[in-house]
C-alpha cells in the first residue's frame, strides 16, 4: 500500500490508536513501549501485514529531528536543577567522556571482527553511543520503581544530555569516512565549535525565551505552549545555523526554562508532556516502517555479537572510567552500566550514512536497528530486577515526587494556609511570576475585597489581598513567607 493524501490520516490515526493501547498493555507486562511501537511500524510496513511501502530515509530523518526536538525539550523542562546540581559533574562525565569511550571501544571491536575500516567502525560505535531516557523511565514507571540517593537524577541527566555528544561524533566520523584523506585531528575544531556554540546558544536563548514568555501578553492561555514551540525551533535552527549543536542548545534552554517561574507553566509542561509522547510514537512508528525485517536477517549473528559487547563490555568500561574520580558505591556504578538502553536516537542517526551514500550504509543501519531492539529486550525488561538485585531500588511509598510531578498533579498539595498581604510586603504590586515562589507551593486563590480571583503568572498582588496558598509540606511555608515579605 502506498501512502497518499487520501489514506494517510486514516492509517496514521489507526496506527496511533493501536500504539496507545499497546503502550497501556506494555506497562502491565513490563514490555518497553518503544519495542511495541517499533513492532507495530514493522508489521504495518512492506514486509508486514500492512503492506505500507515506505523507503524514504530523508523524510524519516526529518521526522526524527523534529521528534527529538520535542523529546529533548520536554526532558529538559522536567529536569529539576535542585536534584541535578549535586550530581552535575557525574552526569556531564557520563554524557561526554562516557559517550566517547563507548564509541571508541565498540568501534575498535567492530573493526576487529568485521571488514569495516576503522572510521566506518567508529562511525557505527558513535551512532549507538547514546542512551534513551524515554525507554528507560517508561520501564521504571511501569514497575513503580524508585531509586536510592541521586541515582535517578544521574540517569536522567545522562540520558537527556548525551544525544548531542553522539550526534557530533556521528557527523565527525561520517566526515572522515567520506573524506578519508583527512586526519582525526581535523575533526577536533568542529567538535569544540559544536559543543561550545551549542552551550552558549542554549543559555542565551533560554534567558531570551523567559523574557519573551513572561513579558508578552497573549489573549489566550493556549497560545503560550505554541509560543514555546516556536522558541524551541528557533533555538535549534539558529544554533545549527551558526555552527553550534542544536540538540545541546534546546536541552540547555529547556533545563533553564523548566527551573524558572513562567506564566502558565503548568499548561506549558502538560502540553509538552503530551507532545513528547506523540512524537515518540510517531518517531518509533516511522522508523519501524523504514526497516525491512528481511534485510536484517543476514546480520543477526554479527549484530548480536556487537550488541552483547556493547551491553557487557563497552558500556561498563565507559561508565567505570568516566566515574573513576567520583565517590560512588560500586553497586550504583554497576546499575548505571546496565541502564545503557539504546532506543530510537541511534536509528535516527543511522539515517545519516544512508543519505550520505557511503558503501556500507545499509549494513550499518540494519545492525544499529538490531542493536537497539536487542538492547531493549535484554536490558529494558530487566531494569527493575537488576535494581532490586543490586539493592538500589526503593519501595513506591518511599518515592519522593519532584517539583514537576507536584505541579502537574491535579491536587498535589496537602497543606493550606491563608496569608494576608500587608502594605509593607515585598509582594505588593508584583506579578506572581516575579516573586520567586517556591516550586513546591502554589497560590490557589486570592481573596480581594468580597471577591475571589483564580490567579495566573501575570496576576498582580495588591495590599490587603488574602492569598490561599497550598504546599506539599508545612516547612515550605517558611520559603513562602520569605518570597512574599523579603526584598
Amino acid at each position: 500500500m502506498n501512502l497518499t493524501i487520501e489514506n494517510i490520516l486514516l492509517i496514521g490515526s489507526i496506527l496511533l490508536l493501536i500504539s496507545i493501547f499497546a503502550g497501556k498493555t506494555s506497562y502491565k507486562f513490563g514490555v518497553p513501549t518503544l519495542l511495541l511501537f517499533l513492532a507495530i511500524g514493522m508489521l504495518a510496513g512492506s514486509d508486514g501485514i500492512g503492506g505500507i511501502r515506505f523507503d524514504d530515509p530523508k523524510l524519516a530523518q526529518f521526522i526524527g529531528i523534529v521528534s527529538l526536538n520535542f523529546i529533548l525539550f520536554s526532558g529538559g523542562l522536567d529536569t529539576n536543577w535542585t536534584t541535578v546540581k549535586p550530581i552535575l559533574w557525574e552526569g556531564i562525565a557520563l554524557s561526554t567522556l562516557g559517550v566517547l569511550l563507548t564509541a571508541i571501544s565498540l568501534g575498535t571491536f567492530v573493526w576487529l571482527v568485521t571488514d569495516f575500516t576503522i572510521y566506518e567502525s567508529l562511525l557505527l560505535g558513535s551512532i549507538v553511543s547514546s542512551t534513551d531516557a524515554a525507554a528507560v523511565f517508561s520501564i521504571l514507571r511501569s514497575k513503580s520503581l524508585a531509586l536510592k540517593t541521586n541515582l535517578r537524577p544521574t540517569l536522567e541527566l545522562e540520558s537527556g544530555s548525551n544525544d548531542p555528544m553522539a550526534y557530533v561524533l556521528t557527523i565527525a566520523f561520517l566526515t572522515l569516512v567520506i573524506h578519508q584523506d583527512q586526519s582525526f585531528i581535523s575533526i577536533i575544531p568542529m567538535f569544540l565549535q559544536q559543543m561550545i556554540l551549542g552551550g552558549i546558544a542554549g543559555i542565551s536563548f533560554g534567558m531570551l525565551s523567559k523574557f519573551i514568555i513572561n513579558k508578552i501578553k497573549l489573549d489566550f492561555e493556549g497560545l503560550y505552549p505554541v509560543l514555546v514551540i516556536a522558541l524551541m525551533f528557533i533555538t535549534f535552527s539558529a544554533s545549527d545555523f551558526f555552527g553550534g549543536n542544536g540538540f545541546l542548545a534546546i536541552y540547555i534552554c529547556a533545563v533553564y526554562l523548566g527551573n524558572q517561574d513562567l506564566i502558565h507553566k503548568k499548561t506549558i509542561l502538560r502540553m509538552f508532556d503530551g507532545l513528547a509522547w506523540l512524537m515518540q510514537i510517531v518517531l518509533f512508528l516511522t522508523l519501524g516502517l523504514l526497516v525491512f525485517p528481511s534485510q536484517i536477517v543476514p546480520y543477526l549473528g554479527i549484530g548480536l555479537l556487537i550488541s552483547l559487547f556493547l551491553i557487557l563490555i563497552a558500556r561498563p568500561i565507559a561508565v567505570f572510567l568516566s566515574l573513576m574520580f567520583f565517590k560512588m558505591k560500586l553497586r550504583r556504578r554497576f546499575y548505571i552500566s546496565w541502564v545503557g538502553l539504546r532506543g530510537a536516537v541511534p536509528i535516527v542517526f543511522a539515517t545519516y550514512p544512508l543519505l550520505a551514500g557511503i558503501d556500507k550504509a545499509n549494513m550499518i543501519f540494519n545492525i544499529v536497528f538490531f542493536i537497539s531492539v536487542t538492547s531493549i529486550l535484554i536490558q529494558g525488561t530487566t531494569l527493575s530486577i537488576v535494581a532490586k538485585w543490586l539493592n538500589v531500588g526503593l519501595p513506591e511509598k518511599a518515592k519522593k515526587m519532584t517539583a514537576t510531578d507536584l505541579l502537574l498533579a491535579e491536587n498535589p498539595k496537602a497543606e493550606m494556609k491563608e496569608l494576608l498581604i500587608t502594605s509593607d510586603c515585598f509582594a505588593v504590586d508584583k506579578k506572581i511570576v516575579e516573586l520567586g515562589f517556591p516550586k513546591n507551593a502554589i497560590i490557589a486563590m486570592i481573596k480581594r475585597d468580597d471577591s475571589y480571583i483564580i490567579p495566573n503568572g501575570l496576576t498582580k498582588i495588591e495590599s490587603k489581598d488574602t492569598l490561599i496558598v497550598l504546599a506539599d509540606r508545612p516547612e515550605i511555608f517558611d520559603e513562602v513567607h520569605k518570597a512574599l515579605k523579603n526584598p
